[in-house]
Parts: C-alpha cells; structure tokens; sequence
C-alpha cells in the first residue's frame, strides 16, 4: 500500500530537492470571504506555486471548478513549471481543501507522481518551518497528458448507476445537508441526495490538528457510515471539491481506484428530471 500523504519531516527533509515541485492550492468558499491567492503571495512554502481550481477548470459550464479538458489542463500546468519528471506534493491552509481536489486532478490526468502535505500550510508553520513571500517564477516544464477516465463519473453514468447499483456512492456533504433538513448553501439547489448513497462528511476524515485519520480510525469511519470497501466506489460532495477528500482517505486505505462525481449536488440537486431521497 502507497500512502498518498507525505509528512511534514520528510518534505523538510526534501525541500531543496531539484525533481520536486511544491504546490499551494489552498481555496475557500466564497462566503468565508477569504482570498488564497492574497494568503499565498504572503506566505508559502519556499519555491511553491498558486494552484487555483477556479481558474484551472472548465469554462464552458455553470458549473463550479469542474474538470478542464487535458489540453487546458496541460497549458495551465506547464507555465507553473509542473510537468514530466517531476514529482509533485501539494498542500493548502484549509483541511485538504483543495489540496485533495488537486491530487485527483493530476491523477485524472495520468501524473501519478503527486502527494498531499499531510496538516499543510498549518502544521507546517506551527511546527516553526520556513515560509516566504517570495514571488516564484517558475520554468515552464511539458506536461504530458493521459486521461484517465475510471477516475471520474459525469451525470449520465451517475444516472446508470441508480438501476445498476455497480458503484455505492459516498457523500461527504454534512448530515444536514445530506437529509435535507437544512437548504443548500447555493441557491436553486433541491435538498437531499442521490437515492442510495451513503452518507461520510469529509470534516469527520480529518483530526483536530487538521492532519487525515489514520488508516485503523478511517476503517471504522466507512464501516460506521456503511461503506463496503470492497465494492466500487465514487465519491461526491456539494461541488466535486470536498468528494476528493474521501478519495484521498480511500487512498491510503489501499483504494486508489475510486471515481468521483465531478459535478457532484451543483449539477444533481439542479436538475428537475433527477430523483432525490431525503
């Protein structure tokens, strides 16, 4: 089993080594009224670059930060330097949001090289490493892209799977949110959730200290949540952000293979023709 985390020790122990790429994909909902690429240009990682999953996303949809096609993907990867021959560790300032999101989307993309800060930007100022202001000017780097399809379910194969039931879907929306008794935070949003689905909020993935569960405490929180992790499995959330975080926690439980929902709530709840159970 790879763990697809790496430690803060071992990062430290890295930091100036030449085939490695830092990352900060930090990002927060718009009602926080926080701005990460401000909080980055402040403080980062020595040599990190801004990943922003708004900007690196698909422009032709009303959809939120949904998955670019390669040849945007690549463009936008290649001038931040992240390419071929590299191996990339990503992190935020917010829980593994997106941090998470950004790791499947390289994946997606068939760069398999890549790994979370396990705690992040957080842990990795509380336990008194460097950080700059430094503005990063990296070498544009090819990017290679292999689109990796099994890694990502659109509408349509979400449908299909309501009859088949090939795949069991894993929400990590809040319980609130998940039952419906509370509105959704984007307007025109109905409440519920995909008929069938199973309920993990990605913040119960997380410890205190903002680093991922370990593999024996993750175990019990699928089986509590009634995940079998021998079936197949795809991941969704409220907008295909916080879905990664449970990819990333099947991950290190030796799941490398699970999809997720890319358009996730934004795209179900919108929908007149697409049932909801509550």
């Amino acid at each position: 089993m790879t763990d697809p985390l790496v430690s803060t020790d071992w990062l430290a122990e890295r930091l100036e080594a030449p085939d490695i790429r830092l990352v900060d994909c930090t990002w927060f909902m718009p009602a926080e009224g926080r701005d990460p690429k401000a909080e980055h240009t402040a403080a980062h990682l020595p040599g990190a670059v801004f990943f922003d999953i708004d900007e690196i996303s698909e422009s032709d949809t009303d959809l939120p930060h949904m998955l670019p096609s390669p040849a945007k993907f690549s463009a936008r990867v290649r001038k931040l330097g992240l390419g071929d021959g590299v191996r990339i560790v990503v992190y935020d300032n917010n829980r593994f949001y997106a941090s998470a999101r950004v790791w499947w989307m390289f994946r997606v993309m068939g760069h398999e090289d890549i790994a979370v800060l396990d705690g992040g930007l957080a842990k990795w100022r509380a336990e008194g490493r460097p950080v700059d202001d430094v503005p990063v000017r990296p070498t544009e780097r090819h990017f290679t892209p292999r689109l990796n399809n099994f890694l990502v379910r659109d509408l349509e194969q979400m449908r299909a799977n309501l009859t088949s039931r090939r795949e069991q879907v894993v929400d990590t929306r809040s319980a609130a949110r998940f039952t419906g008794s509370v509105a959704e935070p984007r307007e025109g949003l109905r409440a519920g959730h995909i008929p069938g689905s199973r309920n993990l909020p990605a913040s119960d993935l997380v410890t205190a200290e903002g680093t991922l569960k370990d593999a024996q405490a993750l175990t019990a929180l699928f089986a509590a949540a009634g995940v079998d992790l021998d079936q197949k499995l795809t991941t969704s959330c409220g907008s295909g952000v916080s879905a990664a975080v449970a990819s990333l926690a099947l991950a290190r439980l030796g799941r490398p293979d699970v999809a997720l929902y890319d358009g996730s709530w934004t795209e179900w709840g919108s929908r007149p023709d697409t049932p909801v159970a509550r």
